[in-house]
């Protein structure tokens, strides 16, 4: 009887941690389903005037999906961001140096172009179009500095891309064209592109408790050969 105790306590041992892990990630699951939902509802909720008070001038990280209405024009200025889409093929967002109608100097994420159309002309615009505050994260230290010479940049870097263009460190990403007729199709913020593998990590932890069981099961079993 001795020969059964270790073995079966490190099976229910170990079982018990991975059920816990597991148990873990449907709860993470859970607050992942719901920050979602929350920015989901923030992306879709009604325009903001980004000149109106409480957003002037001090629009932050803090800030970052909230719906907004802008009225100006672009100065003809851009930066092209390397993009891409399925089905499509290589491309590139459109960064463009926009003013505001109250002469802010913001950024304007006015959409995807395909790769042929890089070198089209593209004078300043008016445009009255919604939009949703953005800070992107998608730098590390493995990202790759900007081609200026060929105008390629390789992330939306806002800090980066406010110095090279003179504006301020805020970011609109178009929701709709508003007027824009230059061939750029927008790209709205969503947010089925913020990953949420918490229910594949879950299974993986149960799939793990349920191996380790049958481990367990199987060592007691030829526990209990050799003693026949």
């Amino acid at each position: 009887m001795r020969r059964y105790v270790f073995p079966s306590a490190l099976g229910i041992f170990g079982c018990a941690i991975l059920i816990a892990l597991g148990l873990w990630q449907v709860r993470r699951l859970a607050w992942k389903e719901a920050v979602l939902a929350d920015i989901t509802a923030r992306i879709h909720g009604p325009a903001e005037s980004l000149s109106a008070e409480g957003l002037s001038g001090k629009a932050g990280p803090e800030a970052k999906y909230t719906p907004v209405r802008v009225s100006g024009h672009t100065t003809g200025q851009e930066l092209l961001v390397l993009s891409g889409e399925k089905g499509v093929g290589a491309g590139f967002e459109v960064i463009a140096a926009f003013q505001t109608e109250d002469g802010r100097r913001i950024l304007l994420d006015r959409g995807y172009i395909p790769e042929t159309d890089k070198t089209a002309p593209r004078p300043p615009v008016p445009l009255d179009l919604r939009g949703n505050l953005h800070w992107p994260e998608e730098t590390d230290s493995y990202t790759l500095e900007p081609d200026l010479k060929a105008n390629i940049w390789f992330a939306r870097d806002v800090p980066k891309m406010a110095a090279a263009l003179g504006t301020e460190e805020v970011l609109v990403v178009a929701a709709e064209a508003g007027g824009d007729a230059q061939g750029i199709r927008p790209m709205p913020i969503s947010s089925t592109g913020i990953p949420n593998d918490h229910l594949g990590y879950a299974i993986t932890w149960f799939s793990l408790a349920a191996v380790w069981a049958g481990m367990t099961g199987l060592l007691l079993w030829r526990i209990r050969q050799r003693q026949v």
